[in-house]
């Protein structure tokens, strides 16, 4: 049966579902009477939803309120131990592995170290980073004592494009790290012990960093926003949908710089050269600064900032990176021509190179916001990540004063900048709602295996044809 728009009345239904699943999960616990204005359906529409999903488990109720002269009225929640979906976050020094339930309590978690040193590619070889993942779903799901049957589905956050094709399903193209096309979902169903039945969603970690802000983090009320992930590379999420799906920008492959420093993608001048952890640490190498030996890019990324900011440095000698106002470009002076003020290291004060490569990251940071600025006009720029959420209390506030005067005035003066909230490890929660985005999408039912019809008979004939 089709209604007048053409959708069937299933698909009706799949809709009120996912209306009434989303408006609870967001907004719940809430009343029957609420869920009416807050979803524009009919007060029978949301009694057959409700009492469909309550009787399939998916909802539940949690106490009740007061009513203005009536009866108390019962509240209503999404049931968090309904399903369970893996987030996963294949990063810079590690792969994380997490199970969730429906209200995103950690259930479970496994990491697997990936090589400190050597080449990028050897660090992310193909083999070795889904043995990691085979093994620590089969350990998060056995910590647990959940049967592969509740997931939802798996999420994963990758560094690279994405892209999907009718047989290998999720293909990533991951140039800095070596991945060139690599299969990964089907290698996945290949190997992990998973019922063919639970879907994997692969998608690029800025982007299911900017699902999880956006979702509930500091992205949470605004209609549009760009998230950047600012790890040992540099990549964004542009989000014009708050309930939709982002889409992911190869952002730190931007050229600010015409046969500038080279990046690890290959090209030259990418803001990645010099706004990402690795480059950053690199720069400061050259200029004489001394990271311990053999620590990795966070621990050395720390040894950084206590060079440049030192605990005894006195307020003035902490003024650092991003002290120039009005901002400056590649060759030191400011737009206006003014020459910036340094830092003279002495003894015991603040190291004068790690405070002047901290100050050109920040212009460079700032120049690339710039460029989303004018090119999305967000009302949100976020930035998260390991390295972001370190730096950012430090220099966040050169970084903006850099946006905006590389910006136009009036998409700049109306953007707030701002550190995400979820903490370094929010790629790993995006990725876990990926499932469960296309589960209440799908009206909180699992997908089902498709049945399998078999082919006309002209399409039989002609391929005997083809083959005798």
């Amino acid at each position: 049966m089709h209604a007048k728009s053409g959708r069937t009345v299933r698909d009706l239904r799949r809709e009120n579902r996912t209306a009434v699943l989303r408006r609870l999960y967001f907004d719940g616990p809430t009343s029957r009477l609420a869920l009416g204005p807050a979803t524009g359906l009919s007060s029978g529409s949301i009694s057959n939803v409700v009492a469909e999903l309550v009787a399939e488990g998916l909802v539940e109720e949690a106490g009740s309120i007061d009513s203005a002269g009536g009866r108390p009225r019962t509240l209503l929640r999404i049931a968090p131990d309904c399903g369970c979906m893996i987030g996963v976050d294949i990063g810079e020094t590690r792969v994380r592995i997490e199970l969730f339930d429906l209200a995103l309590t950690e259930l479970a978690r496994a990491e697997r170290p990936l090589a400190p040193s050597g080449p990028r590619t050897a660090r992310y070889e193909v083999a070795v980073v889904v043995a990691h993942l085979r093994d620590g779903i089969a350990e998060v799901l056995r910590t647990a004592g959940v049967p592969a049957e509740r997931l939802l589905g798996v999420g994963i956050g990758v560094p690279g494009i994405v892209e999907r094709t009718p047989e290998d399903g999720a293909v990533v193209h991951g140039q800095t790290i070596g991945w060139d096309a690599v299969p990964l979902e089907r290698l996945l169903r290949e190997t992990v012990e998973l019922p063919a039945e639970v879907p994997y969603r692969i998608e690029n970690g800025a982007k299911t960093l900017g699902q999880a802000e956006m979702w509930f983090g500091a992205g949470r009320g605004a209609r549009s926003a760009v998230v950047v992930l600012f790890g040992s590379g540099v990549g964004a999420c542009v989000v014009t949908d708050p309930l939709g799906p982002g889409r992911a920008l190869e952002w730190g492959h931007l050229t600010v710089r015409v046969r500038g420093r080279r990046c690890r993608c290959g090209a030259q001048g990418c803001l990645e050269a010099y706004a990402g952890a690795e480059a950053l640490l690199a720069r400061w190498r050259e200029a004489g600064g001394a990271p311990p030996p053999g620590a990795d890019e966070e621990t050395a990324l720390t040894a950084m900032l206590d060079a440049a900011y030192p605990p005894e440095a006195t307020g003035a000698e902490r003024v650092g990176a991003g002290a120039r106002p009005g901002g400056a470009g590649p060759d030191g002076a400011g737009p206006d021509g003014v020459e910036p003020d340094g830092v003279e290291p002495d003894g015991a004060g603040p190291d004068g190179a790690a405070i002047a490569v901290l100050d050109e990251t920040a212009e460079y940071l700032g120049a690339g916001l710039a460029d989303l600025i004018n090119l999305f006009q967000p009302e949100r720029i976020l930035v998260g990540g390991w390295a972001g959420l370190q730096l950012g209390s430090r220099f966040l506030g050169s970084v903006a004063a850099y946006a905006r005067a590389y910006a136009l005035r009036h998409p700049g003066g109306r953007t707030q900048i701002a550190l995400g909230t979820l903490g370094p490890e929010a790629v790993t929660v995006g990725a876990g709602l990926l499932p469960l985005v296309d589960f209440f999408a799908q009206g909180g039912r699992r997908p089902e295996r498709a049945p399998s019809a078999p082919a006309p008979a002209w399409q039989t004939a002609l391929r005997d044809r083809v083959t005798t």
